[in-house]
């Protein structure tokens, strides 16, 4: 089984040998919604779904919960069994986008039990350069399974309420995703407000890669990541961003160095900012 990334050779090898795998492209454009699927139709991995950032990983916007909030657990596993998940199939999830959203889906499928799901390292981008053949359209009609929801394999999701008690306690250590700028209070389009939760420290997601868009050895982001954290253990941090997606690219990554147990705050930085009393820091 492969838990967290997957490279393009192993995923040739799988398609060759014949393996029930389930892949998924996750491809999204948070400025053109729309312009993932018009990508996946033109190509996409042999075999692949797609998976809608808005429609399939997020659930209803309120106003007062984020951008991209968490669906129910209930809501999920239903989009789960359209696709045709089954118990201990291998899931390979991909985008374009420095695996992004392909980290969200990871994340919430082991938010459902479901172990063996991965990235493919370097995306879209990795398969394409390796001159493997795409395709385009839809794929084949599935049968819906009958995939069972189990235990969570990562921690407990963090809210707001807990957030505003930790100014206090101080127990929590905060990981913002976003880039530096955002994170020192720099206007961005996406941010309701400039700044950052108070206490929290900032891993910019982008960091986890190498200069090919793959993720860097689990050596190398163990080291960084502890540098982060502050002599923390990774059940006493949380991954945040801007609304709960690049939080779980951290998250992945932690998970590669080997520094398992975060937690992640679906809502964040947009639900932090949807109430103004709430405090900011820049």
């Amino acid at each position: 089984m492969f838990e967290t990334i997957i490279q393009v050779e192993d995923v040739q090898a799988l398609l060759s040998s014949g393996a029930d795998l389930l892949i998924l492209d996750c491809e999204f454009d948070l400025g053109d919604p729309d312009k993932g699927q018009a990508l996946y139709h033109a190509a996409h991995l042999p075999g692949a779904r797609y998976v809608d950032l808005e429609r399939d990983l997020s659930g209803p916007v309120t106003g007062v919960n984020g951008r991209h909030p968490l669906p129910a657990r209930t809501a999920f596993a239903a989009s789960v069994r359209t696709w045709g998940l089954k118990p201990d199939q291998q899931v390979i999830a991909y985008d374009g986008n420095s695996g992004i959203y392909a980290a969200r889906l990871w994340w919430m499928l082991r938010w459902l039990g479901h172990a063996p799901i991965a990235l493919l390292d370097g995306g879209r981008q990795a398969w394409i350069a390796t001159g493997l053949p795409m395709e385009s359209g839809l794929p084949p009609p599935t049968r819906e399974s009958d995939f069972a929801v189990s235990e969570p394999l990562v921690g407990t999701p963090v809210s707001t309420r807990d957030l505003l008690a930790n100014l206090d306690r101080g127990e929590l250590q905060v990981i913002d995703a976003r880039d530096a700028q955002r994170f020192a209070g720099q206007p961005h389009p996406l941010d309701t407000a400039p700044g950052h939760i108070p206490g929290a420290r900032n891993r910019f997601y982008r960091d986890n890669l190498d200069e090919q868009g793959r993720f860097k050895p689990a050596e190398a982001l163990a080291q960084e990541f502890r540098a982060v954290l502050g002599g923390r253990g990774p059940h006493d941090t949380v991954m945040q961003c801007g609304s709960g997606v690049t939080a779980c690219h951290n998250a992945l990554a932690m998970e590669i160095a080997g520094l398992k147990g975060t937690r992640l705050y679906p809502g964040s930085w947009s639900e932090w900012t949807a109430d103004p009393a709430r405090p900011i820091a820049k």
